[in-house]
């Protein structure tokens, strides 16, 4: 029986048949489908979340990529561009960028057609029992085959256009994480280094202290030596000026600890952090909120923004899985030559010649296909959770500082004022023991409520500054998506910002 092909009928009908066959092809793929597999849910606009009380306009800036500087140190930007450029963790974000890079030129190669050259030579016995009669069979042959291919996969469905997308979301994703871990690494660094002013701050207090406890000691010597004291109060002043001195000593412990710590944050060894010189930051500086900051937040933040991107590429991927419930059609031809010996290889009788479609239509697969699907619904709400939960997270970051600011302020002016106090009490008492109208323990009672006052208004100082840094993360620490080229629709809002979950 003779076989008729698409390539032996006129032009005509061979069109005809095409078009039945895609037709037949569409409907045999209906057999696989995607009905009821769908998402409600949404990505959380940031008007959803009341703020307006909590995180109040201050017509403030938002933070620059330079806010180091306005602390007034200028060892501070030095230590966090030292930081940036040599950190590990900066290399590690990198790493997963240019991984990132990879997937898109491979998901981008899956687009264009791909053309391939081969060639074998074999030296083969035929048997002359077998297939071959004589004078092939019984003979020693060669066969030379040259074979150049070109194949070309029509992505119809946008299935391959989708993967490139998720390729794209997910280094978009991967930069915004990359921005993420500079930021954190920079306001580490920051909140360390002033943690050793803070440290500098409280021996500079204890350093005053052993002054004053050594000039009481004096006044006691000489309240001995004219018989208004005894030994009792001698050694009870010795043991202040000791403890005095231990604690300047703990607190030199302390600083070479933070040094240490400062130097692991620079990437470097140990001994860098030695080299720190003392910090002179101001502690004066104010951050103040700039306006509208729940609604620019999502741009600012680059935590939101990686969260946002990682969203698109979950919805890219649904289009990739619905699309393989489609027909997948493949183009492919072939020229070369093929023959026995060296004589006739490149003849014109020799040429090899292949071409022809190749279609994959998935007919039934146990339901393969449906839980894949359902798999990648399941990864997008989840994506979609994980958005929602960090905005929500940045909301509360932002208020919280403001808030922890605020009293701190309050507690700072209550605090002044009872060190004035405190201060004022033990200059009076220093005078009156000096002129023998008042005993040693009212002065060291004094000395006490003094020196402790004084470390309260030190630590809540440099906690200030702790909390103006943490403030300058909470919203985004200069980051800005639309510089960056990490806005989405070049807004910081995608055009499925109303609707984020794919369609039905």
């Amino acid at each position: 029986m003779k076989h008729l092909t698409l390539s032996a009928l006129h032009p005509a009908s061979r069109a005809k048949h095409a078009v039945a066959a895609a037709v037949a092809a569409l409907a045999m793929a209906g057999c696989a489908n995607y009905a009821g597999i769908s998402s409600d849910k949404n990505i959380a606009a940031p008007e959803n979340f009341e703020a307006t009380q909590s995180v109040p306009g201050q017509g403030g800036q938002w933070p620059a990529l330079d806010w180091a500087k306005q602390f007034g140190d200028p060892q501070l930007p030095q230590l966090i561009d030292e930081a940036l450029a040599g950190s590990p963790t900066i290399a590690q974000a990198q790493a997963r960028i240019a991984k990132a890079s990879s997937y898109i030129e491979s998901s981008r190669s899956a687009l264009y057609p791909k053309v391939t050259g081969s060639y074998s030579w074999t030296r083969e016995l035929y048997s002359a029992n077998a297939l071959f009669p004589p004078p092939y069979g019984g003979t020693w042959f060669s066969e030379n085959n040259v074979l150049a291919s070109a194949s070309w996969e029509l992505d119809l469905w946008g299935k391959n256009r989708a993967r490139l997308n998720m390729a794209v979301s997910q280094q978009k994703a991967a930069e915004a994480e990359f921005q993420q871990a500079r930021v954190t690494l920079a306001t580490s660094v920051a909140r360390t280094y002033n943690q050793l002013a803070l440290l500098y701050a409280l021996r500079d207090v204890a350093q005053r202290e052993i002054g004053n406890r050594q000039d009481v000691g004096r006044i006691t010597n000489g309240r001995v030596a004219a018989g208004l004291d005894t030994n009792v109060e001698r050694r009870t002043a010795e043991g202040n000026v000791a403890t005095s001195q231990t604690n300047l000593s703990e607190l030199d412990g302390q600083i070479e600890s933070v040094r240490y710590q400062l130097a692991a944050l620079l990437g470097k060894g140990p001994d860098r952090g030695m080299q720190i010189a003392k910090p002179a930051i101001d502690p004066n500086v104010n951050v103040t909120l700039p306006d509208n900051v729940p609604a620019d937040l999502v741009a600012r933040r680059p935590d939101i923004v990686a969260a946002r991107w990682q969203v698109e590429a979950a919805t890219h991927n649904i289009k990739e899985a619905k699309a393989e419930f489609f027909p997948d059609i493949n183009l492919a031809a072939g020229f070369g030559f093929d023959a026995f010996g060296w004589g006739r290889f490149l003849q014109a009788s020799s040429r090899q010649i292949q071409a022809g479609p190749a279609v994959h239509l998935p007919i039934f697969d146990a339901g393969a296909l449906r839980a894949q699907l359902k798999g990648r619904y399941a990864d997008f709400e989840g994506d979609v959770a994980n958005y929602n939960q960090t905005l929500i997270n940045a909301l509360s970051d932002v208020a919280t500082n403001i808030s922890a600011i605020r009293a701190l302020d309050r507690q700072t002016s209550d605090a002044q004022r009872a060190l004035a106090a405190a201060t004022s009490a033990y200059q009076l008492a220093v005078i009156r023991y000096k002129a023998g109208l008042s005993p040693q323990l009212l002065v060291l009672n004094a000395d006490s409520n003094r020196l402790a006052n004084e470390q309260t208004v030190t630590n809540l100082r440099l906690k200030r500054t702790d909390l103006q840094i943490a403030l300058i993360k909470s919203l985004g620490g200069g980051f800005d998506a639309t510089s960056a080229n990490l806005a989405i629709d070049g807004s910081g809002q995608s055009q499925s910002t109303a609707q984020a979950a794919p369609s039905k």
